[in-house]
């Protein structure tokens, strides 16, 4: 027999009730587990003597690395990558996964999370499994960098390595990924709200908002400066500098292909070493191009990252002549010709496809909320005995690649239960 009418509304809002109370549970755990935006500095220190991987006293910067003598030079295992966001970043970590695991190097990784509770500032005790002392060969995952805490946890001879990308590309990709997540968005209510925003950035942005530091100078932030400075403050130049003493190879997304060359010769590394997929790409129809006008506004709105873009754009090509002219072109068609071989040899139909086209649930990337954007990868049914695992490892995205190096990602895979709950 049917409820009647006001028994069955009750029973609908008991449901309700309950649902809200429940998914308010869950994202209060995940909130208990995600660190607070503006973590200071001082609470970032771990509390204990100078470590074995420390620098010797009164080094404060990495040494630039000499890697080369008469007799050729040897790999390098030690490597610091400052993992900045939407940069191709995702594409350098699967490398990075790779011949750590290839060589049975030991990996400094969160613990819970895919990154180091990020945005707060990065710790060594975030490190799982982390004892006092520790010695680590590679720290990969995002975090906010703080230089001495990551310091502590690698040889003296560590190679530091980022990417950097133009901040108006950058700003562009961040929003339309993570916009969802910046509530100060919610306010705009145009049918292109990139486009609304640019307009007047200063009416909807608030340098306090929750996950504010997603749209505005977002390499500053990541590199663990204050991305509120004024273009004007001295510190501004001073941090850039700061870069450039610290970081052996700075890598620009423009230039990914010229940029694992001088990576390879950097770490006296094989081909092999940097052969890569295109990973965590979004697919076409997701990435409007912006216009001369909004692609001026954006970089201004970033003109801090704009600063820091323009001197490494400039040393990169430094780096570029240093190399040799000639020299890179052979490289980089050698590395394309081996990048387009592998695809033949991995990748089922030759290409990346739709979220929803993707069979194995071992290949699906994480998506962003409410959008099933990023594409994948198909790998090839009958791959032969030699580069099976190879190809295996080239289309893992990354946080099945953490699960598989034995990762403990408790929070991710909380969240990941509630968005599949919540279908977002």
């Amino acid at each position: 027999m049917p409820l009647p009418q006001k028994k069955r509304w009750v029973s609908m809002a008991k449901g309700l009730v309950l649902g809200a109370l429940f998914t308010s549970f869950l994202l209060l755990l995940y909130s208990y587990a995600a660190p607070p935006l503006h973590a200071g500095l001082a609470s970032t220190r771990t509390p204990e003597g100078t470590a074995p991987c420390s620098p010797a006293p009164g080094e404060s910067e990495a040494p630039a690395p000499a890697n080369r003598s008469a007799g050729g030079c040897q790999p390098r295992r030690d490597i610091v990558f400052m993992k900045t966001h939407k940069t191709a970043s995702s594409t350098l970590l699967n490398i990075l996964f790779r011949f750590g695991q290839k060589h049975g190097l030991k990996f400094a990784f969160p613990n819970g999370r895919n990154d180091f509770d990020y945005p707060a500032f990065f710790a060594r005790s975030l490190v799982q499994d982390y004892r006092p002392g520790a010695c680590f060969n590679i720290i990969c995952n995002h975090m906010r960098f703080h230089y001495d805490e990551v310091r502590g946890l690698v040889p003296p001879n560590a190679t530091f390595i980022t990417v950097l990308r133009d901040p108006a590309r950058l700003f562009e990709s961040s929003f339309h990924y993570f916009g969802s997540v910046v509530p100060f968005t919610w306010k705009l209510s145009g049918r292109d709200k990139l486009a609304e925003f640019l307009q007047d950035p200063d009416r909807y942005y608030d340098p306090n908002g929750y996950n504010a530091h997603y749209l505005r100078n977002l390499l500053f932030f990541d590199l663990g400066y204050d991305s509120g400075l004024d273009p004007g403050d001295p510190q501004v130049q001073e941090h850039i500098l700061e870069v450039e003493r610290r970081f052996h190879l700075v890598l620009l997304q423009e230039y990914f292909d010229e940029s694992l060359v001088l990576l390879k010769d950097l770490l006296c590394w094989e081909l092999e070493d940097v052969l890569y997929f295109k990973l965590n790409a979004r697919r076409a129809s997701a990435v409007p191009r912006l216009s001369g006008e909004l692609y001026r506004r954006a970089t201004a709105w970033n003109v801090l990252d704009a600063r820091l873009y323009r001197h490494f754009n400039a040393s990169f090509w430094r780096k570029v002549e240093a190399f040799g002219r000639e020299r890179m072109a052979r490289e980089v068609a050698a590395l394309r010709r081996a990048n387009e071989r592998m695809r033949r040899i991995c990748i089922d139909g030759g290409r990346a496809v739709d979220a929803a086209a993707i069979q194995d649930s071992a290949m699906q990337p994480w998506q962003p909320l409410g959008a099933k954007s990023i594409l994948g990868y198909n790998l090839k049914k009958s791959i032969g005995q030699r580069h099976a695992q190879l190809c295996r490892r080239m289309l893992t995205p990354e946080i099945q690649y953490l699960m598989d190096l034995g990762v403990n990602l408790w929070v991710t895979k909380l969240w990941k239960l509630i968005r599949d709950f919540l279908r977002w």
